[in-house]
């Protein structure tokens, strides 16, 4: 038998002892047997009240079963299993004890060291900040710390210890994980327990607990208990939250921030970063933002940023840098000095707006400004020239009829005098056009068709060292409503800056194409709308222009051509023949690359009306015109011409006296010819008083001046025709021919 196994008779003497029993309480059978129980045993027992338990037995005639006795053998304790049964003979009378005992020493000193570890554990625990969790498998109970349960609020009687405890205080969305961790542990999947939950406290908020904890296996591998230790970590996980809040806020925000080391390292950087330079901010980490965001050229700007927040702590300016594909760009940058705990500088952080766009805009609306001023200036002028100009080639005209029989010479120098005075007032138009717009006479087209003319004639009249390449389909080209005549003079005035910019020869490509301008495009151009728009481009491969002589080209008289060679007035033109049709020309050039020109035009709905013949020029049949102007010189030369031709006419230098003789003469008058820029009384003023006196007089104003401001608002006082000086004597008389016509057909 592997048990101590030994009987005792009625009188408590020993009379059966068995080899474990030696083995167990090192008493062989012959110390033992025959002696009363208490005798063999006194030195082993090391407790009173196990000596009294033969007597119990013997007296209550029961069965003891499985009690634990400490004894000593040969000074070593030991612990054994008892069970003893009480013996009788047939007639049922007790004739003795069988006790069988085993050796539990190692299964006993095993419990009381691990009660003993437990007991000096939750000891030095119940100290600790953290609060201590201990869970026995076995009888699925748990130990908590007084400081677990005072994190959570409670007092130390108001939980107890179970696993249910725990589980239904866990957050209902944590719950799975907290139990997936627990399981992948006892899998051996992870190295120790460890979690991050929420946990419900008393009064009814949730904190954010880490627990972690080991386990103790048996030899079979089974999960005897485990233990383990919980931290609040809600200032943290706030904490964290906050830091994910502002970083988010940090990556939405449209500026580029940066926070650079005192060596001009990149130790941080934002979502915007790679919206405005193009660089993903995880390639940019640890790289020297002089060496990523400017160039050579650019270095120098970056010595008094730097002088300056390192001073004063902190610097506001503007920068020139670039993007990642090389493109230049302009920020507004905010820098700011970051010091440590003890004041030292520690780094740099750099806020940066990108406001090329802005600039740019700023750059077209000064271009503009700067146009305006020079128009005003310009229109001022040519008002003047206007005035002298006229008379001189009505007298021109005039002369011929006057003088019949001049001779060869005489002839020959009035056609000299005649020509340069209408170069002169075509000079004139040119200024008007780019100062204020004209009054054009639009037509429904597509500019397709005006392209091709304008390729056929430069590859008939340019060098052949030039060629001339077109990417034109007006299959599905919009419409346009424009002057033919004056779109001609602008594409052919292109082609021939291309040529002049071509003299080694090379390519000139014209090309047309439909275009939506959405918001964004507008923004980007002051006199862009949102809408449809045709574009046409007339691009060269000649020297190029630099960014200085592209500020400057759409000035009147300024040129990069030799004195004898341009006046400067092309590209004015362009840009004001452009502008009255409601367009805008973006330029782009470099040296040595070659100029590309795009004009951009509104499209518009409709049919396509070929231009109407003007009329034949007639002679007048007597009728009676008043002219108004407070130009002699004028006043006297439309008087010659009309008077030449048939008319007769009445003249006035000002508002008032016009207005008087047209009160005496109304009923003769059949038309008034009236200056536009009047003395004391305005010609507006002047146009509705006669028009009180006869609605249906003919009125015909005359200007130097003819932006489409002005025009719109005469043309609101119902004039019936508008003649921009200087006039040649048929484009008078083609006028009145055409107001004669018209009224017969109304009558």
């Amino acid at each position: 038998m592997d048990d101590a196994i030994f009987v005792i008779d009625a009188t408590s003497r020993i009379t059966y002892w068995n080899q474990k029993a030696q083995q167990i309480y090192k008493l062989t059978g012959e110390k033992v047997i025959g002696k009363q129980l208490e005798t063999a045993f006194k030195s082993l027992w090391l407790k009173e009240e196990e000596r009294g338990i033969v007597n119990d037995v013997q007296a209550t005639n029961s069965l003891w079963q499985n009690k634990s006795i400490h004894c000593k053998c040969n000074k070593e304790e030991i612990y054994v299993s008892s069970s003893i049964s009480v013996l009788k003979n047939n007639s049922g009378a007790v004739i003795g004890l069988l006790a069988v005992n085993r050796d539990i020493t190692e299964d006993e000193q095993a419990e009381i060291a691990m009660k003993d570890n437990e007991e000096r554990w939750h000891l030095v625990l119940e100290g600790s900040n953290d609060g201590i969790w201990d869970w026995n498998l076995q009888t699925n109970r748990v130990f908590f710390s007084a400081r677990w349960k005072q994190m959570r609020g409670f007092s130390e009687s108001e939980i107890g210890n179970t696993l249910e405890e725990w589980l239904q205080r866990i957050h209902t969305d944590d719950i799975n994980w907290v139990m997936k961790a627990v399981e992948d542990y006892f899998a051996q999947k992870t190295p120790c327990f460890a979690v991050e939950y929420r946990t419900l406290c008393k009064d009814g908020s949730y904190k954010w607990m880490f627990t972690r904890g080991i386990a103790l296996w048996d030899k079979s591998g089974n999960v005897l208990r485990m233990a383990g230790s919980e931290t609040d970590i809600t200032e943290r996980k706030l904490a964290e939250q906050q830091i994910r809040e502002q970083a988010a806020l940090i990556d939405i925000t449209t500026d580029a921030i940066l926070v650079l080391s005192l060596k001009g390292e990149i130790i941080f950087g934002n979502q915007s970063v790679e919206r405005i330079y193009g660089w993903h901010k995880s390639d940019i980490l640890g790289k020297y933002a002089k060496e990523l965001l400017y160039d050579e050229l650019t270095l120098d700007q970056l010595e008094l940023p730097l002088k300056t927040v390192l001073q004063k702590g902190e610097w506001l300016g503007e920068l020139n840098q670039r993007h990642k594909n090389g493109k230049k760009i302009i920020v507004a940058a905010r820098w700011n000095l970051i010091r440590d705990e003890k004041g030292n500088p520690k780094s740099i952080l750099t806020v940066a707006t990108d406001i090329t766009e802005k600039k740019q805009l700023e750059a077209q609306f000064l271009r503009t400004q700067r146009l305006q001023s020079i128009g005003t200036l310009a229109s001022g002028i040519a008002h003047d020239l206007n005035n002298i100009l006229t008379p001189i080639l009505a007298v021109g005209q005039l002369l011929p009829l006057k003088i019949p029989d001049m001779d060869d010479s005489t002839q020959e120098l009035l056609k000299i005098v005649l020509t340069n005075c209408r170069r002169g007032s075509d000079l004139i138009k040119q200024i008007l056009s780019f100062a204020r717009g004209t009054e054009t006479k639009h037509t429904i087209l597509q500019v397709g068709h005006l392209l091709v003319e304008v390729a056929r004639i430069a590859r008939q009249t340019f060098p052949k060292s030039i060629e001339i390449c077109m990417d034109i389909s007006t299959r599905d080209l919009w419409t346009v409503s424009a002057d033919a005549t004056q779109l001609h003079q602008v594409f052919m005035n292109l082609c021939l800056n291309a040529r002049d910019a071509m003299p080694n020869g090379g390519n000139i490509t014209l090309a047309v194409e439909n275009f939506f301008i959405d918001e964004n495009y507008a923004r980007m151009h002051l006199d862009a709308h949102v809408g449809a728009y045709v574009v046409i481009t007339i691009s060269d491969t000649g020297c190029g222009m630099s960014s200085e002589i592209l500020d400057h080209i759409f000035e009147p008289f300024f040129t990069t051509k030799e004195l004898t060679q341009g006046t400067g007035l092309g590209l004015s033109t362009v840009m004001g023949i452009v502008k009255s049709h409601g367009g805008f020309i973006n330029v782009y050039s470099e040296v040595g690359n070659g100029t590309s020109f795009q004009i951009y035009l509104p499209a518009v709905e409709g049919t396509i009306n070929p231009t109407s013949l003007d009329l034949e020029p007639l002679t007048g049949s007597g009728e009676l015109i008043l002219v108004v102007d407070d130009e002699e010189s004028i006043l006297e030369i439309t008087k010659t011409s009309l008077e030449t031709y048939n008319y007769r006419t009445l003249i006035a230098k000002n508002g008032i006296e016009a207005i008087a003789l047209f009160a005496k003469h109304e009923q003769e008058i059949k038309a008034v010819l009236l200056d536009l820029m009047m003395p004391s009384l305005d010609s507006l003023t002047i146009i509705r008083t006669l028009q009180k006196l006869n609605p249906q007089i003919p009125i015909i104003v005359m200007s130097g001046l003819t932006s489409n401001e002005i025009v719109s608002q005469v043309a609101s006082t119902g004039i019936e025709a508008f003649l921009v000086k200087p006039f040649t004597a048929w484009e008078l008389l083609n006028t009145l021919q055409k107001l004669k016509t018209e009224c017969l057909e109304n009558d």
